[in-house]
């Protein structure tokens, strides 16, 4: 048996191939047919064609023009060989089994005059291929030459003859007509696994497929030919009957649409070859194994390639509204109205015009990149849109991450712990998936807008002078200008914010050092109250909303109102205004330290800063003074507080620590009748010998608002066992958190709860010597308190001994409980140093 060899070349290399040159067991040569035309000679008549008269291998151009590939082609429809005196007996038939097939794969044969299969890498015994040279022919196919110079290719008959005989370039009729599979095709260029088109396209790197129409040869990693390419591997948007061949895993359709990288079907009229294992123009089933990943598809792609090339364009526009609408989304929700979406943003115009400019490779990388920059932009602004609704503010890349764990809490308090977990891996998929879409809608956008770029730059310059148009004369839709920049102006605005928070964190430092009462002895600190147990107290979410809203109002103010009758019948008065919070909607804790320390503490970092100095807090004044003991209540405090320690606190009872055995409503640990009522067992009921400071913080009125505790008498509240049976009875979260109705009612009863628990207890357990001033620390979230409502909290000073109100008769409060839509409002920062001074304390600035 005469020895079996198989080459193999590297598309773009030079030389013989790989495996170097073997030993050629050549049989005699048939003579060449009399009646045929002389043919000119590939290497020596192409001009500048790739083809080298050293014997190495020629880089295909893509050209099938004057600098391109001139070698013969064989016309397409050509069935055959056969010399012109008629059929050759010996060609087999269609569906014979040959050594060489049909799908590109490699084969040897052992007997010699087998004719290689389209596309197939062959060798025979008495002819092998190894040394020979690749010459591209005008079509962009690739003759072997031998390695004596004298370009041959096997015919059917097994004898060699001149490559490229009888196909002339530019031949009229189908293509692939009537040619038997496997019949009288040279191996793809190169000695590359080709596989077979239908009219002579030019060969393809490896692994990929020549195409339908004549295309010239593609180059690895280009793509989108337009038949007439240049050669020099830059990418032109294709034209409709002639493709360049398509990198791996890419093609051109249906006359010329560019592949968008994903395998898809050929087209009709001209595409360019199409990936190994995608079935090609000619309608046949997918090459490959028929267990391929997506061979299903492919098949699918090759039977309906209308279908096909709809459902790639139904694909694409929908990328564009995802890009379009990613750029114009805003971060507030009551601004998603269809005027914003209808807009032209200014940013497409921009990308647009980068990804038409830029050839391939760099195109993928800037559309990949720009796509995962907009989804992270397209993240925060669906951030900002929850941090506006439940905080009336952006979300600080900076200073807010924290905040993502105290809203799973929450969750896990309100919806339970599965909930939470569930909704915390659905917001880190979502967010993956966001940026990830982001990406894929972004490159496939820059690869439709790269198939054309004439008509792609001719678009966009027609929407271009539209928008400066729409700009100049201010065009807008129901008052939202058609002419938008809203993705620069969120860049902006998140980098002024980053700038802001940088150098805020400088300056707040230096504030907070200065205190005008840092340096007061305590001997100087509020003599006024000597002897009087001053007792300050937080109403979670207590707002402005609460007593004016028409919705909540109603049950609010007949509960304040009825509560100012009942406590001046036990002989207490009260003075009320109104006080503007650092935070809303939540974020209590700032609401508290801006409170107590005099400081707008409006941030994260502004919290760390204050807590971690030495700036005087109201209750540390009374500390200070050392004529108090000072006592924190905190249910809500369920792990360790070490801000006790600035608050200038003797002792906390936290969640765990006050006994309490009944249910959790949502997120408040207890009741707030029990949390009074453990501050009464535990401190204010005790007998001391000093007076008492207390810091209580109450919070059943925190959201969802569901389910909300009810009154039951004092002597009743035991562990708080009594409470499981109104937790189970009482709405469920899930029932009113969507339902912006329901929780402005379910937010009202529980401020009407708060209100008449903490009232009461005074009643109760008050003397002439107690002194409360109870707030809210926040305005609960705008799903409640309206998309626009202010930061205001009604703050009220209530004691026995009217010298107490009389310190502040100036302030210009309301009498009772409830203050005037008139009364004055002050920033909650500016309590602390007028009550120091309203009860005699002298201020002794320092200025740390």
């Amino acid at each position: 048996m005469p020895q079996q060899t198989s080459t193999r070349r590297s598309s773009g290399t030079g030389g013989a191939d790989e495996s170097g040159s073997a030993p050629s067991d050549e049989g005699p040569k048939a003579p060449s047919d009399p009646s045929a035309p002389p043919q000119p000679s590939s290497t020596s008549d192409a001009p500048d064609g790739p083809g080298a008269d050293d014997g190495s291998a020629a880089e295909p151009s893509g050209r099938g023009g004057p600098g391109g590939p001139t070698a013969s082609s064989e016309p397409a429809g050509t069935s055959d060989r056969a010399p012109a005196t008629g059929p050759r007996a010996e060609d087999p038939p269609a569906a014979a089994s040959a050594p060489g097939t049909a799908d590109g794969t490699e084969t040897a044969s052992g007997a010699e005059g087998t004719p290689a299969a389209d596309g197939a890498e062959t060798s025979t015994g008495g002819s092998p291929t190894t040394g020979a040279r690749a010459t591209p022919g005008q079509d962009g196919t690739t003759a072997t030459a031998a390695p004596d110079d004298a370009e041959t290719t096997a015919g059917a008959d097994g004898a060699d003859r001149p490559a490229d005989a009888d196909r002339p370039a530019d031949a009229d009729g189908p293509a692939g007509a009537d040619r038997p599979a496997g019949a009288d095709r040279p191996a793809g260029a190169g000695g590359t696994e080709t596989a077979p088109g239908d009219g002579g396209d030019g060969a393809e790197h490896a692994e990929t497929a020549p195409g339908d129409g004549g295309d010239g040869a593609q180059h690895a990693e280009t793509a989108d030919r337009d038949g007439g390419d240049a050669s020099d591997g830059t990418e032109t948007a294709p034209g409709d009957g002639g493709d360049g061949a398509q990198h791996a895993e890419t093609a051109d359709r249906d006359g010329g649409d560019a592949s968008d990288g994903t395998e898809t079907p050929p087209g009709d009229g001209g595409d360019g070859a199409e990936h190994a294992g995608v079935a090609t123009g000619d309608g046949l089933p997918p090459r490959g194994p028929v267990w391929a990943p997506g061979w299903r598809v492919r098949r699918w792609r090759a039977g309906n390639p209308r279908a096909a090339r709809a459902l790639s364009l139904a694909v694409t526009a929908l990328a564009l509204v995802v890009v379009v609408a990613a750029l114009l989304l805003p971060n507030k929700r009551e601004q998603f109205e269809l005027a914003q979406f209808t807009r032209i943003p200014v940013e497409a115009l921009l990308g647009a015009a980068v990804l038409i400019a830029l050839p391939r490779r760099p195109r993928l990388a800037v559309a990949a990149l720009g796509g995962v920059a907009l989804g992270v932009l397209t993240v925060l602004n669906l951030t900002d849109v929850e941090f506006n609704q439940y905080l009336g503010r952006s979300f600080n890349v900076i200073l807010d991450w924290q905040l993502l764990g105290d809203a799973q809490s929450y969750l896990a308090d309100a919806l339970g712990p599965t909930t939470a977990l569930l909704a915390a891996v659905g917001a880190a998929l979502l967010v993956a998936a966001v940026v990830a879409v982001m990406a894929l809608a972004t490159v496939r956008v820059g690869t439709f807008l790269a198939r054309n770029r004439a008509r792609s730059t001719r678009g966009l310059l027609l929407v271009s002078a539209l928008w400066m148009t729409c700009a100049t004369l201010n065009v807008q839709v129901s008052g939202v200008p058609v002419a938008a920049e809203h993705t620069v102006t969120m860049l902006k605005y998140h980098e002024q914010a980053l700038r802001s928070t940088i150098r805020d964190e400088q300056a707040f430092a230096r504030t907070a050092q200065a205190d005008a009462f840092g340096n007061t002895p305590g001997s100087q600190l509020v003599p006024a109250l000597r002897g009087k147990d001053m007792l300050f107290t937080f109403i979670e979410s207590y707002g402005r909303s609460a007593v004016e809203d028409p919705i909540m109002a109603p049950g609010v103010d007949r509960t304040l109102d009825t509560s100012t009758q009942a406590l001046a019948r036990a002989g207490f008065h009260a003075k009320s205004g109104w006080l503007t919070s650092a935070t809303y909607g939540g974020g209590s804790w700032l609401g508290h330290s801006t409170f107590m320390s005099g400081l707008w503490v409006d941030n994260q970092n502004r919290y760390r800063t204050v807590t971690a100095g030495q700036h005087l807090t109201l209750t540390d004044a009374f500390r200070k003074t050392g004529a108090w003991d000072t006592v924190g209540v905190m249910p809500g405090v369920q792990k360790g507080w070490p801000e006790a320690k600035w608050y200038g606190l003797d002792k906390v009872y936290n969640a765990f620590q006050m006994g309490y055995r009944g249910p959790k409503f949502s997120w408040s640990t207890m009741p707030d009748q029990y949390a009074l009522q453990s501050f009464q067992r535990l401190e204010h009921g005790r007998k001391r010998d000093k007076p008492l400071m207390g810091f209580v913080i109450l919070t059943s009125s925190h959201q969802p608002w569901a389910p909300i505790p009810r009154m039951v008498g004092w002597d009743q509240l035991g562990d708080g066992s009594v409470f499981k049976g109104i937790e189970a009875a009482g709405t469920k979260p899930a029932d009113i958190i969507t339902d912006p109705t329901r929780s402005r009612q379910e937010y009202g009863k529980s401020i009407q709860y708060s209100v008449t628990a903490l009232t009461q207890w005074l009643e109760r357990y008050g003397n002439d010597n107690t002194v409360l001033v109870f707030l809210g620390d926040h305005q609960p979230i705008s799903r409640v308190s309206g998309n626009h409502a202010s930061r205001d909290v009604p703050c009220a000073v209530v004691a026995k001994d009217p010298k107490v109100l009389d310190r502040i008769s100036g302030w210009g409060w309301t009498d009772g409980l409830r203050p005037a839509h008139n009364a004055p409002v002050w920033r909650m920062s500016a309590f602390r140093d007028r009550f120091l001074t309203a009860y005699g304390s002298v201020p002794h600035p320092s200025t740390g």
